[in-house]
């Protein structure tokens, strides 16, 4: 999350503003240039098609600059390899594309992982629920993309090595919808996937998350309970806690929202790990929303009727003040009251330097897995509610 001075900008984005307007003629001449080579390089599509091949092949799969699911054959599995963001070589980053194109027409839904790199059970989840998936007995289309921000899986870190100005990492889910002429890599890549693949073919829309490095989180959902056909989608799964809240500006789910595609968030648990017990949760719960929008049918499994599930509209964020071990006095999922004593830290003598009481009574819904923390760290989320108008959170990470 970009750091803002008090007068609300930084140097880097004044920058980075400057940039965009001055180079943006530049580069849509380029762009343009290079499309019209490609085209005469690559076979041509049908023109009224909005697929865009661009003639390669990887590993037996075909690549695409731009996708319409109309185009594709029902009844069918199709892997694809989309074309995205150009490297300082010259070479593209491409993401994987599946797509369960069903043998009848219906609604299109898209599923979405690997925006950050270490987040691994978000990444199975996806995939899980694509294997189990038969599109001869499907109507509509369900598409995956698993690993939208390649270089970050790569090294299975959070944030994109965005190497345009010497070496930045680049939080991706705070640069949706992106710019196809952004100033930074993983904005034009979020632009050309958002624009050439993801809202061009979606009805409703997924984005799967977990934890990050060194802090583990619950189980549990993020969207907008005010929007009825959020609310519906996030009270299919059967996990304890959902977070009401739209969260942060330029992630994901708000890019598809903010052109009225229904979206919301999972969260399944920590960072660079695969964790079955909730995985399995998420692919029932996705499974319910298939057959909720009509795309698959059979009996619905368990939901959020059939478990205790807390309802929080804000999170509470204690905050590291020293350097040193963490304690943890309380679990994921625990009630807390307010005054309640979550954490302690101790110094390398062992003494405590630091305890950590909650300032509201929620649910513990993040908590930090490092056992060493500096000052200003977070160390626990609470999931509470904030009576009055729920504010927009933006949190330090």
């Amino acid at each position: 999350m970009p750091e803002k001075s008090a007068k609300g900008i930084d140097r880097r984005d004044l920058i980075m503003a400057s940039i965009v307007t001055v180079g943006s003629a530049a580069a849509v001449a380029v762009n343009a240039g290079a499309a019209n080579a490609q085209g005469a390089a690559t076979p041509p599509g049908n023109p009224a098609s909005g697929t865009v091949y661009t003639g390669d092949v990887i590993e037996g799969k075909k690549v695409v600059s731009a996708l319409d699911v109309n185009d594709l054959e029902p009844g069918k599995k199709h892997r694809l390899y989309f074309q995205g963001v150009e490297m300082p070589t010259g070479q593209h980053w491409h993401v994987s594309v599946t797509v369960a194109k069903g043998a009848k027409p219906g609604k299109r839904g898209i599923l979405t992982s690997g925006v950050h790199g270490d987040e691994m059970s978000s990444v199975h989840t996806v995939q899980t629920v694509m294997n189990q998936l038969d599109p001869a007995q499907m109507s509509g289309t369900v598409m995956a993309v698993t690993d939208v921000s390649r270089p970050a899986l790569e090294s299975m870190q959070r944030r994109w090595p965005n190497q345009g100005r010497g070496i930045d990492l680049i939080d991706m889910n705070r640069e949706w919808p992106g710019n196809e002429n952004g100033a930074t890599a993983p904005s034009r890549h979020a632009g050309l996937l958002f624009k050439r693949l993801l809202r061009p073919n979606a009805d409703f829309a997924i984005d799967f998350h977990t934890g990050t490095t060194g802090f583990e989180v619950t189980a549990f959902n993020i969207g907008g309970m005010d929007v009825p056909a959020v609310k519906a989608m996030v009270e299919l799964y059967p996990v304890g806690q959902i977070f009401d809240n739209h969260v942060y500006p330029g992630v994901l789910h708000n890019a598809f929202m903010d052109v009225g595609i229904p979206s919301f968030t999972p969260e399944i648990g920590a960072a660079r790990v695969l964790d079955p017990e909730m995985i399995s949760l998420f692919v029932e719960g996705t499974m319910n929303v298939l057959k909720h929008h009509g795309i698959v049918a059979g009996p619905m499994g368990r939901t959020g009727k059939d478990v205790t599930v807390f309802v929080g509209n804000s999170a509470y964020p204690i905050l590291a003040t020293a350097g040193g071990l963490v304690e943890h006095l309380v679990k994921l999922n625990d009630k807390v009251e307010a005054g309640q004593k979550v954490a302690i830290q101790r110094n390398s003598f062992g003494e405590v330097i630091a305890e950590y009481t909650s300032g509201v009574a929620g649910e513990i819904t993040g908590q930090r897995s490092d056992a060493m923390s500096e000052p200003g760290n977070p160390l626990v989320f609470i999931l509470f509610n904030k009576p009055g108008p729920k504010d927009v959170q933006v949190y330090p990470e």
